[in-house]
């Protein structure tokens, strides 16, 4: 059961470091005219850098799920 835990742990993990990574591609991608949003709401760049953070959170949430419950494995 550990190892499939320490398994979902890593790959959390590396999900969470790529969607970090395509957020801040995405971020060095944006023009000054992207960060002005106009009557039409906000700009692609900006749905595409917040969909990134969402996904970067979500990742870290369910590593941090997996952590517990190893710590709670460990605990018996």
């Amino acid at each position: 059961m550990n190892v499939f835990l320490i398994i979902l742990l890593i790959a959390a993990m590396g999900a969470t470091l790529f969607m970090l990574i395509k957020g801040i591609v995405t971020f060095l991608k944006t023009t000054e005219a992207d960060l002005k949003a106009g009557p039409d709401g906000p700009s692609a760049s900006g749905l595409k850098q917040n969909r990134a953070m969402m996904g970067r959170i979500m990742f870290q949430a369910i590593a941090i799920i997996i952590i517990a419950l190893l710590l709670m494995s460990r605990g018996h």
